[in-house]
């Protein structure tokens, strides 16, 4: 027996029994015989060590969250105000035409549609925008619903995205999207509301689709 597990250390109990029964000419041994006979014999069945994996050296990971890059500097320190890379990118959707009529603008283009992001950055009422930083927040209202209509933000948007885009080696326009919805609360003062049977939920549902960076690509409530 002694002999049997020598030549086949790494062999299971079935196999222990079949190679004792060639050498022996006889019939394998049933597996309570076999234990009792390596029992007998002194021999105990043990694991193998396991052999510890060298570690392999942590590359570090290339991340695409929100970070202080998202965030850009300026003298201020006021949410909404634009970079000058960024209003070069927007100027000629909210300039008017060079030749075009009408009154000259009582205010300039880039503190109006800046005092449009403070509002959508802050979440802050129109009554409640700071007129010593920007013009009177009728103007802006007016404004803002004039270039809502006419699609301005949303060219904003595309064009700041493929900017962002290019900044980490990216192609302008995104191969794969990522899709996901929530559903929130509403009440009665917020107009039409419907009720989400899965999640038990009476309100507004949420549909966002972005790209692999994170960035928005299309919105629908």
């Amino acid at each position: 027996m002694r002999e049997v597990v020598r030549d086949n250390p790494q062999a299971t109990l079935p196999e222990l029994a079949l190679a004792w029964s060639e050498r022996m000419g006889r019939n394998a041994p049933s597996a309570v015989t076999m234990r009792a006979a390596l029992k007998a014999a002194g021999l105990q069945r043990t694991r193998p060590k396991q052999q510890l994996a060298r570690a392999k050296p942590q590359q570090p990971r290339t991340r695409y969250g929100y970070n202080a890059l998202h965030r850009p500097s300026n003298a201020s320190g006021i949410a909404g105000v634009l970079t000058d890379a960024e209003w070069a990118l927007a100027q000629d959707l909210f300039e008017p035409e060079p030749g075009s009529r009408g009154r000259p603008a009582t205010y300039s283009r880039r503190s109006v549609v800046e005092a449009c992001c403070y509002v959508l950055r802050t979440g802050s009422s129109w009554r409640n925008l700071p007129t010593q930083i920007y013009p009177p927040w009728q103007s802006v209202q007016k404004a803002f619903v004039r270039w809502a209509r006419q699609g301005k933000f949303e060219a904003l948007h595309e064009r700041l995205r493929q900017q962002w885009r290019q900044r980490v080696d990216r192609a302008e326009q995104p191969s794969e999207a990522i899709i996901d919805s929530q559903s929130n609360r509403g009440s009665p003062q917020g107009g039409t509301l419907g009720f989400d049977a899965g999640k038990k939920v009476q309100g507004r549902k949420r549909h966002l689709v972005v790209d692999t960076l994170g960035l928005l690509l299309a919105v629908v409530v």
